[in-house]
């Protein structure tokens, strides 16, 4: 069986956590409709799922309710907070654990772990000056990536932004 810290950390919607992960995308919390749905990157209106298929990351598209199928392809999933969900704006900054993160890629240790918004990755840093793409700072030997979010809420941004998704795909 392998080895979990599900009962540690749990949360809103449950980790997609193991061993061996080439990838783990961190996220700020599940929104509204992922909670509802107990799917990660549930609203129809979110990216995720259609950029992880063009992007490279998967051989073929998955609908969020089939997000255990990760695991297939070395991919995980979590979140900065696991007590709440709803849009940013509407978070406690309380309940952003960036420790317990740290404590989950310490020790899954993947590969990559790619925060799924600046928002996420700011909280995470602590600090909000943060570019996009692969960072300089790490965790052990996971390098860390920040991306594009791919809310509905981002839309307007998105065009612009993307060709970071198909980066860390190509060094998938």
């Amino acid at each position: 069986m392998p080895k979990t810290l599900s009962t540690i950390f749990p949360g809103v919607l449950p980790d997609l956590l193991t061993e061996d992960l080439k990838l783990v995308f961190c996220g700020t919390a599940p929104s509204r409709r992922s909670a509802q749905d107990k799917a990660y990157y549930a609203h129809p209106g979110n990216l995720f799922w259609p950029t992880l298929f063009a992007a490279g990351f998967l051989p073929q598209r998955l609908q969020a309710a089939e997000y255990p199928l990760l695991l297939k392809y070395a991919i995980g999933l979590t979140d900065l907070n696991k007590q709440q969900s709803g849009v940013d704006a509407t978070l406690d900054k309380d309940c952003f654990d960036s420790q317990a993160l740290r404590e989950k890629i310490l020790f899954y240790h993947p590969k990559i772990l790619a925060f799924t918004s600046k928002y996420a990755a700011s909280q995470f840093y602590g600090r909000s000056k943060l570019e996009y793409g692969p960072q300089a700072e790490s965790i052990a030997d996971t390098r860390i990536w920040v991306l594009p979010s791919t809310s509905g809420n981002a839309r307007p941004h998105w065009a612009r932004l993307k060709h970071y998704w198909y980066q860390l795909g190509d060094c998938y």
